[in-house]
């Protein structure tokens, strides 16, 4: 329980320094928040649980797989915001775009070979 904790904490401190950071400096707060620093955790954290070079390259290439479909949301949601769309809207639009494209990927991946 107290791992549990321990990778909660470390996780949550690193989301609320990325947001604390984009207040001040949008930019570089949005660099930070780019980084694929919950992929990298993820992985730290399954390679402690389980290191299995297997396991870990199955689940670094479905992430990538996975990654494709999410980045529209980061293009849809500021065009919405700069049409006047307000912020819940945009964020609702850009994550049912997401799950959208989730599910197309879900579906098309195993038809091209891809395992996920």
């Amino acid at each position: 329980m107290l791992y549990l904790a321990l990778k909660a904490i470390i996780s949550g401190l690193l989301i609320a320094a990325a947001s604390t950071l984009a207040r001040r400096y949008p930019g570089f707060g949005a660099l930070v928040a780019s980084l694929p620093l919950v992929s990298v955790l993820g992985m730290l954290w399954l390679w402690h649980d389980r290191p299995d070079a297997q396991n870990m390259a199955a689940h670094v290439q479905a992430t990538f797989w996975y990654v494709l479909p999410s980045l529209p949301m980061f293009l849809l949601i500021p065009a919405l915001l700069r049409h006047g769309v307000g912020f819940v809207a945009a964020l609702v639009a850009g994550c049912v775009l997401t799950i959208v494209l989730y599910a197309g990927m879900t579906w098309l991946a195993p038809r091209l070979g891809i395992q996920l």
